[in-house]
């Protein structure tokens, strides 16, 4: 993992409220290469998208503040088994990216207009949208659990085990529950998540973080 991504990992928090002004053509031509570049890895539908009308509903506006959101990824694939945890994968690696480039990132889920958005990018199953912009703040850590409490390790564990689970802690999760377990075994490694509506992104997310502080040389997920 490069220095520059690590600080990108502990900087990244969620911000809620951003600036009301488009993405700069460079900060465009960044983001986009990257969407095309994991669209192409991965066959997903990223898009991204700059609109003048909000995606943000109801609840997003009023509970939970947000505003400014005119810029933002659309999380799309065609509906098969895993899309929801490629999906994750890519939207954390897209989260990083952003926060690299000087941007913001709010994930949602529940709290935007999926109408709306269904008609930016239709006949695709959609997990989800990341807001991305200039935050009015840079968004403050969540709480959150010990090493322990989400992982293990046969014998003692080595560097890169303990930097893997590292890097999932800072891992954005819904609601922030951080419901999964990491356990390791020589260079096996296996991720469980508890069950729920969000759990296939998390574990796509959490997936993505780990292998990039444990390094993906040093393992196998089993």
């Amino acid at each position: 993992m490069t220095e520059q991504m690590e600080q990108a990992m502990y900087a990244r928090h969620t911000v809620r409220k951003f600036e009301e002004k488009p993405l700069s053509e460079s900060d465009k031509s960044i983001l986009s290469s990257r969407v095309d570049e994991l669209n192409k890895q991965f066959d997903l539908s990223i898009a991204l998208i700059e609109s003048e009308k909000t995606p943000v509903n109801f609840m997003g506006k009023t509970v939970l503040g947000g505003k400014g959101v005119y810029s933002y990824f659309v999380l799309a694939g065609n509906d098969r088994e895993g899309i929801d945890e490629q999906l994750g994968y890519a939207g954390s690696d897209l989260c990083l990216c952003a926060q690299m480039n000087g941007l913001n990132t709010w994930w949602m889920a529940g709290t935007f207009n999926r109408k709306y958005v269904e008609g930016l990018v239709p006949g695709k199953k959609i997990v989800s949208i990341i807001a991305v912009g200039h935050g009015k703040t840079q968004g403050v850590p969540h709480k959150s659990k010990s090493a322990d409490q989400v992982s293990s390790y046969k014998g003692e564990a080595p560097d890169w085990f303990e930097n893997g689970v590292k890097a999932a802690l800072l891992a954005p999760t819904a609601l922030n529950k951080q419901s999964f377990t990491i356990e390791g075994n020589g260079n096996k490694v296996s991720l469980t998540y508890k069950s729920g509506p969000m759990s296939g992104i998390d574990k796509g997310i959490v997936k993505h973080h780990f292998e990039l502080g444990a390094g993906k040389e040093n393992f196998e997920w089993s």
